[in-house]
């Protein structure tokens, strides 16, 4: 059902007055928790075709349960949570609520208790804990309901637990502990840097936290919980990057993962009285981009992120020794959990052509189980497209990898540019429904780039887009609109730009640049001006994000910012735009969408505007998801299609 909204809804929501006759095209309509001005109506048959793109599952796994495992899926309109009690046998529900539950933490004793979980409000990202009672099925709220509270860590014993919270001032991460009880303890109040609690020391009496600075910069320490001491483990005189720290056997040992002395991220072992590092991945020339180590602390695997895909290890403690594993299908594998008793190993593996699903290892057997098999719509998987890695020269003369899906058939096919966000990440060949459709139905060319800044190509390419560097990024997407003319499968006329967060930046700041070389562009959640960006996100990340954007109260900055801001070059943009944002975004604030759009119109660029009034940084319930993705895709049908 479509409704009107009230004058002052409009004024509130960005809507600018513009000339006859796209003003009545213009007048917000409230559809569900969505409100779209500029959106013509979707057609039924483009809605029903997608939905069935739109209806496949993924399940992702959270621990392991004395009987199956804890995962996350979707049934209704959000992801909640499932109990697998074998592999292959029926998801069980025990969550039912609107907002989606992600997130879970089994304890590592009596899991059979219960567990903690976390869910925020509208995608506002002020996660709360919840004790979750298997005995009763009820849930017991852990926080205090209005801050932020996230990085939940056991205690060895299963009696207690560490987490990270804002409750302090709603800026700073200090971690506290709290019993099963309910007594809670703050045991680091900090005043600086992002700090979370990483692993526990075998007795129980210690904690190996971080404070992260910066995806270039993190220290990490040990805290004493007896005295408050905190020390550090690698010095506060190295500036390197740690994504993650454990303990070893008896905590004599602290295994990390740093590029320290290296350009990727190493797997290391700090021996704790020598204080002698032994680097274990030496010979790996990509970054280790997660660990586990199981409960019994003989095992640990970790996952190797090789050119976008994974590959999975394990070795044997103490001595290091690798384990042989069987066969494990192609894709990116994350959320790495031993059983208990350390004798399987479970992970998720998102292929591109399958949705993520979890599997397991038997250790002894070496022995691959399927837990989850998640539903594609009823569509033939064998169709789905393949993407091929590709590198371009970009103007410096670097090589810039990319991920190509294209359709079946000479072409040549009109091309959507996917920009992915971050800066700091990486397009992974993950399966996505959308662009299978685009490919599909659409007869479109997906071409994801990993343009300079991007993670998992070294810690050097990491930086070359920070600072004063940051359009040499956009001028990746220009070198790519160059590799695109002498593709001939490729229609070099029909190109558009997609992306979402900081992948917004990039679409507005592409179409600044390139708007003669491009026919349209998708934005989601971006950030069109780095100054009031900085100036209305969340306190608590705010300096997290200075480090990398740059600091905006530095006057040389501010004025660099600016110059290169999309709002203050829309005169440069001369081609239509579809905008989608969460009006609870603690990252990117609602009014990042609603001055570029207001901007846009009032210099008569046609712009479509999608905003979720329960939704945050994207699009996470169905229903919303749903119609954002076929207005994307009937915009596309109207702008590149042409």
């Amino acid at each position: 059902m479509r409704l009107r909204l009230p004058a002052v809804a409009m004024l509130l929501l960005g809507a600018c007055v513009s000339p006859q006759p796209r003003q009545v095209e213009l007048e917000p309509l409230r559809i569900g928790n969505l409100v779209v001005s500029g959106v013509p109506a979707i057609p039924a048959s483009l809605r029903e075709r997608m939905q069935q793109y739109r209806s496949t599952r993924a399940a992702w796994l959270l621990g392991w349960l004395d009987a199956g495992v804890l995962v996350t899926t979707r049934f209704g309109d959000a992801p909640q949570l499932h109990r697998v009690r074998a592999p292959g046998a029926a998801r069980e529900q025990l969550t039912f609520f609107a907002e989606p539950v992600r997130v879970a933490y089994v304890p590592p004793t009596e899991p059979e208790r219960g567990f903690i979980y976390s869910r925020d409000v509208g995608g506002s990202e002020f996660y709360q804990l919840f004790w979750f009672d298997f005995a009763t099925g009820e849930s017991r709220l852990l926080s205090d309901g209005k801050s932020r509270y996230t990085e939940v860590r056991w205690a060895n014993a299963g009696d207690r637990f560490a987490y990270t919270t804002t409750e302090r001032d709603g800026e700073h991460w200090d971690i506290h502990v709290q019993d099963l009880a309910g007594v809670t303890t703050a045991v680091l109040e900090t005043e600086e840097g992002a700090w979370i609690a990483l692993d526990w020391h075998p007795d129980d009496t210690r904690l190996l936290v971080m404070r992260y600075v910066s995806v270039a910069e993190s220290y990490l320490y040990e805290l004493d919980l007896t005295t408050g001491a905190l020390t550090s483990v690698l010095g506060t005189d190295v500036r390197v990057a740690v994504s993650d720290a454990r303990y070893g056997p008896d905590g004599s040992g602290i295994y990390f993962v740093s590029d320290l002395g290296a350009e990727f991220m190493r797997l290391h072992r700090l021996d704790v009285s020598t204080q002698q590092i032994e680097v274990l991945t030496g010979d790996v020339p990509w970054d280790i981009e997660e660990f586990s180590i199981s409960p019994a602390r003989d095992f640990l695997a970790y996952t190797v992120n090789q050119d976008g895909l994974s590959v999975v290890n394990v070795l044997a403690l103490p001595g290091h020794g690798p384990l042989a594993l069987p066969q494990i299908p192609d894709g990116v594998v994350y959320g790495l959990r031993f059983a208990p008793d350390s004798g399987q190993l479970g992970f998720v593996v998102d292929g591109p052509r399958s949705p993520a699903d979890v599997y397991s290892v038997d250790l002894v057997g070496r022995l691959l189980h399927r837990w989850t098999s998640s539903e594609v719509g009823g569509l033939n998987v064998d169709k789905f497209v393949k993407p091929e890695l590709v590198r371009y020269p970009s103007f410096d003369g670097r090589q810039i990898p990319a991920f190509v899906y294209c359709p079946t058939g000479a072409g040549p096919h009109p091309v959507l540019v996917a920009i992915h966000g971050g800066p700091a990440a990486q397009y992974r060949p993950r399966f996505s429904p959308t662009i299978q459709y685009y490919a599909n139905e659409m007869g479109i060319c997906v071409v994801a780039p990993n343009v300079r800044g991007s993670a998992g190509y070294g810690k050097t390419y990491l930086t070359l887009d920070d600072g004063y560097l940051r359009e040499d990024s956009v001028r990746d997407i220009g070198a790519l609109l160059d590799w695109i003319d002498l593709q001939p499968g490729l229609d070099s006329g029909r190109v558009a730009v997609s992306g979402g967060s900081y992948g917004g930046y990039m679409v507005l700041a592409s179409l600044v640049h390139y708007s003669d070389r491009l026919a349209a562009g998708l934005e989601r959640v971006g950030i069109s001006n780095f100054v009031t960006f900085l100036r209305n996100t969340q306190a608590y990340r705010r300096d997290l994000r200075r480090v990398e954007y740059g600091d905006e109260r530095i006057p040389e900055m501010r004025e660099f910012l600016e110059s290169i801001a999309p709002l203050n070059q829309v005169h440069k943009i001369r081609k239509p735009l579809m905008v989608s944002q969460g009006q609870n975004d603690p990252r990117v604030p609602a009014s990042e969408s609603e001055q570029i759009v207001a901007a846009l119109r009032g210099a008569d660029i046609p712009v479509w505007y999608v905003l979720a009034l329960d939704e945050g940084h994207g699009f996470y319930k169905k229903p919303n998801a749903d119609y954002n993705a076929a207005a994307s895709a009937l915009f596309l049908q109207r702008f590149l299609l042409r």
